[in-house]
């Protein structure tokens, strides 16, 4: 969509928080239809782990390796959402822990209006970040949360959005 200065305006960004579980690509299909359906767009979060500041050379050394290794994970996801939603997504890496991390690009970032998160349909429970989302953060988060079975097919995802 363009605005009246002709420049892009997106309505809706949903946001996808990128990890290693299978459960991120039910989330981010989920999100990439409903943005195509609706005239939104994806954006994307990878958080590394905080590296100690014991040896400062190593440790900036880890961080370098752990930010590359970011980019170019949601590199290879950014191909995967413009085919999927008609779009390249925004991208986002930050360092530290998950939950924290997300809820000051929340507030950074007034433009995403819809958090997408994956729930891991195992035994262990839906994973630390819906879990912490759903309960003590939830009153700190100032968007909706869409938490999509990790356990929906493709198929599924298609017929609901």
């Amino acid at each position: 969509m363009t605005d009246q200065t002709g420049g892009e305006h997106h309505h809706r960004v949903f946001l996808v928080v990128v990890d290693d579980s299978p459960e991120l690509t039910v989330a981010l299909r989920f999100a990439c239809r409903r943005a195509h359906a609706t005239g939104g767009r994806v954006a994307m979060l990878y958080v590394t782990e905080p590296v100690s500041a014991e040896w400062l050379g190593v440790g900036e050394i880890m961080r370098e390796e752990r930010r590359t290794e970011a980019e170019t994970r949601l590199q290879e996801l950014a191909a995967d959402v413009r085919e999927m939603s008609g779009d390249m997504p925004v991208l986002h890496v930050r360092e530290g822990e998950p939950a924290n991390e997300l809820l000051r690009l929340l507030e950074e970032e007034p433009g995403i209006s819809v958090l997408v998160l994956g729930a891991d349909p195992g035994p262990k429970g839906p994973g630390p970040l819906v879990t912490a989302l759903s309960g003590r953060l939830i009153g700190k988060l100032r968007v909706p949360v869409t938490i999509v079975p990790g356990s929906l097919s493709y198929a599924a995802i298609d017929a609901i959005t």
